[in-house]
């Protein structure tokens, strides 16, 4: 029985019989003349007239009226029989269907729950034939779905069987296109274990019933295309599951949604037009990890709350752009349905966040901070994805991007699933994801979320939750494959892109080429950069203690000096180190507000200076004192020139400028930063001044002397060593500057190198320390 329609549905007409003879095409208009080739119509069921199809047998239309038809195309449309072609639709609620070809009109009889048919005596199909169908209260003309033949290629097919296609969303999801010479959208969905799907939408009242797809061999593949839809129409595909149930699923590969909660897909197409050209020339003319490299973390939805992507583009590229940042990271974009997860709970991977505005919408950002000379990176999450039961889960029915085991497959941390690393067809929509967003948006860099869960089989597994691999080890194989294809397939298609992984362990070669192996057996796996984890912690615990008591945590300032060429490492002070309770990294120093500020400007001088790239999330930039939350975001009006206080945040952030500023301006602090040549320390053992002294040296060995007092007091005529006694050396940076909020103690006069060996060189200068503070020296 056919279900109740929705509101707003043409109701269901009664069911009657058709006289079985051509029609004129409208109530009083002459009969049109018959097509070349047919015979003369005789009344019903006469040799030579229309005639009734022959009914379909019983499991036919039960499978087609359950939605569990794989070729819903060999029973629907038109096809030759003996006598003539016969025609049939499926129209649920319609009171009659016509047959319209070559200016005749002809009913088809009605064989009861929404299924109409005739046999024309027809030599041939009319091309272009369409139907009328009469409803309560409408009379459209359609093209009949079931006439076209696939829009799907036959190389599209191959390469998604194979686990290839590079460009997968321009086989899978929903394309606009002009098909036969028709407009209307292909629609294509992967789901191998469906007994069949149909399409639901605005387009047929959210009933999928007369819209079943084709099976495509043996790819799982599913294909219609619906001529008259286009873009902006909102729809799902309706999963027959194994054992006959029914599912609403979102399109794993929509390019566009609707705003959550809402969780239809849309369909999309671009009509950007790029403006950065200039950009994209030139964006790899340098390698990243012998360029200035600073990056400014943005969420998006909070960076200023309410301005969409359009609006964001008026703001965010000059704010950046001032500050001397050279990329924004943008915490995940993709679609999610819980803001609250920051977006790393991705249901929609294809497509930006309909919250801000449409995927354009984010092209238009993108190409703005292009424009203004800023790289965009951003945040891609293929470790995990939730169990929203209209999304991924089980979306044909059974396990399908998830491993089949649910052990296996659940996320121990997050509640959500794990992808199956080990499926072509897995593995290819992600890796075409990673393309995908560096080909359609123009994403300089995707930061990889969460790595290391992805690269350990017992990652926040106990004892018996977990298998290990063939040889016996605790390493997943299928992820490690994946990430290496992903790597190698991104620096391949697009010249001048980063990829950064968040990876926690010591795991070896992460930063390393996938065909150089390592000690463990594996080749590298392939990733630009990696975020220096242990750095941040360890620096993090020793600016959080009282001066007095830092001296029993040097080591943690200088450890990460050991491992510092083992990758091409970001130092990243991230979202993740200023929310839950960890407070804001002002709010982590001790003592007066004060001591807070100045603490937080040496610890961002330290942190320019050191080896590696730097990462700095939003509100860091001007001490923000609260922790960020998602709902408001970076609070603004602390920069206020109402606010009495203003100034000492506008210090704070007029330093991150200056930082930026000299950073960009002085090769050694990142031509050379992950080979040992460019560092050395001056002194790295005073532990009891809380000082720490070092050169960097650029590739035509010019070098910069930082010094870092962490300790609160003036530390007068303090001798460091520096490499030649000629040598004089100006002060270019100074966090203790009153500009910036600081006490103002300053080496004001440039400083020339004595011939006074100290710390194991031929020269020294003398210098004054100011307290809490870093200095930056540079050779006049």
């Amino acid at each position: 029985m056919t279900a109740r329609p929705p509101s707003g549905t043409p109701t269901p007409p009664e069911r009657g019989a058709v006289p079985a003879t051509f029609l004129p095409a409208r109530p009083g208009r002459v009969p049109p003349r018959r097509p070349s080739g047919a015979p003369p119509a005789g009344p019903a069921g006469e040799p030579g007239g229309v005639r009734p199809a022959v009914p379909l047998d019983d499991d036919a239309r039960g499978r087609l009226l359950a939605g569990a038809h794989h070729d819903p195309h060999g029973v629907l449309g038109a096809h030759h029989v003996p006598g003539g072609v016969e025609f049939r639709t499926l129209r649920p609620f319609a009171r009659s269907v016509s047959v319209v070809a070559q200016g005749l009109c002809v009913p088809l009889f009605d064989e009861g729950d929404g299924l109409f048919a005739a046999v024309l005596p027809l030599s041939e199909i009319p091309p272009g034939y369409r139907l009328r169908v009469a409803y309560e209260d409408a009379e459209p003309e359609l093209d009949d779905p079931y006439r076209f033949l696939p829009a799907l290629g036959e190389l599209d097919l191959h390469l998604i069987g194979e686990g290839r296609h590079e460009q997968l969303w321009h086989a899978l999801g929903a394309r606009p296109m002009t098909h036969e010479g028709v407009a209307g959208t292909r629609f294509t969905v992967w789901a191998p274990n469906a007994r069949g799907v149909r399409v639901a939408g605005d387009f047929n009242y959210w009933d999928g019933t007369a819209h079943p797809m084709r099976s495509l061999g043996g790819t799982g593949v599913w294909e219609l295309f619906l001529p008259g839809v286009g873009e902006g129409a909102l729809y799902k595909f309706q999963i027959t599951r194994p054992d006959g149930t029914h599912s609403m699923r979102a399109d794993p590969m929509a390019r566009r949604t609707e705003a959550p909660p809402a969780n239809a897909s849309v369909v999309h197409a671009s009509h950007h037009l790029w403006r950065d050209g200039a950009w994209m020339d030139r964006r790899g003319a340098r390698p990243v990890h012998q360029a200035p490299f600073s990056v400014y973390e943005v969420h998006l939805a909070s960076w200023r709350p309410g301005l969409t992507y359009r609006q964001l583009a008026d703001q965010l590229p000059a704010y950046v752009k001032d500050l001397g940042f050279t990329h924004v990271e943008l915490m995940p974009v993709a679609e999610h349905p819980f803001g609250g997860s920051w977006g790393y709970q991705v249901t929609g991977f294809y497509a930006p966040t309909a919250r801000l505005g449409t995927p354009d919408d984010f092209k238009y950002l993108v190409d703005a901070l292009h424009r203004a000379g800023i790289g965009v990176l951003m945040d891609w999450v293929p470790a995990h994805f939730p169990r929203d039961d209209w999304a991924l889960a089980e979306f044909d029915g059974r396990p399908l991007y998830e491993p089949q085991d649910p052990v296996r497959a659940a996320h121990p941390d997050w509640g959500t699933l794990e992808f199956d690393y080990g499926r072509r067809e897995v593995r290819n929509f992600l890796v075409a994801n990673a393309v995908y967003w560096c080909e359609e948006f123009h994403i300089d860099g995707l930061r990889v979320d969460a790595v290391a869960s992805m690269l350990y089989l017992d990652y926040s597994r106990g004892p018996g939750q977990w298998s290990p691999n063939e040889h016996g080890g605790r390493e997943n194989l299928d992820a490690v494959a994946f990430l290496q294809e992903m790597n190698a397939t991104v620096y391949r298609r697009c010249p001048g892109v980063v990829t950064v992984a968040e990876e926690s362990t010591a795991w070896d070669g992460v930063t390393r080429a996938t065909h150089l192996l390592g000690a463990g057996g594996f080749g590298g796996l392939g990733f630009g950069l990696k975020w220096n984890m242990g750095w941040m912690h360890d620096s993090l615990e020793y600016v959080s203690k009282e001066p007095v008591h830092r001296k029993y945590h040097h080591g943690d300032m200088t450890f990460a000096m050991v491992y510092a060429y083992s990758e091409n490492y970001v130092l990243p002070i991230s979202h993740d180190e200023v929310v839950h309770g960890k407070r804001s990294l002002v709010s982590k120093m001790p003592g007066d507000w004060w001591q807070q500020r100045a603490d937080h400007r040496a610890f961002l001088g330290f942190m320019w200076a050191h080896p590696g790239k730097q990462l700095l999330f939003m509100g860091q930039e001007f001490a923000q004192g609260a922790e960020w939350s998602e709902s408001h975001g970076p609070d603004w009006w602390l920069l206020d020139p109402s606010y009495a206080a203003e100034a000492d945040h506008r210090g704070v952030r007029d330093l991150v400028r200056d930082l930026n500023a000299r950073y960009r301006a002085t090769p050694a602090l990142w031509e050379r930063d992950t080979v040992p040549e460019g560092f050395s320390w001056v002194d790295g053992n005073a532990a009891e001044d809380n000082v720490f002294a070092f050169l960097r040296h650029a590739a035509d060995g010019s070098p910069l002397l930082s010094v870092s007092n962490f300790s609160p007091v003036v530390r007068g005529a303090y001798r460091l060593g520096v490499p030649a006694q000629d040598t004089v050396w100006e002060e270019v940076l100074n966090t203790d500057a009153a500009r910036y909020g600081g006490s103002g103690v300053t080496n004001t006069d440039p400083v020339k190198g004595e011939a006074v060996r100290s710390h194991g060189r031929p020269a020294s200068v003398t210098l004054t320390l100011p307290p809490l503070a870093t200095v930056w020296l540079r050779p006049v």
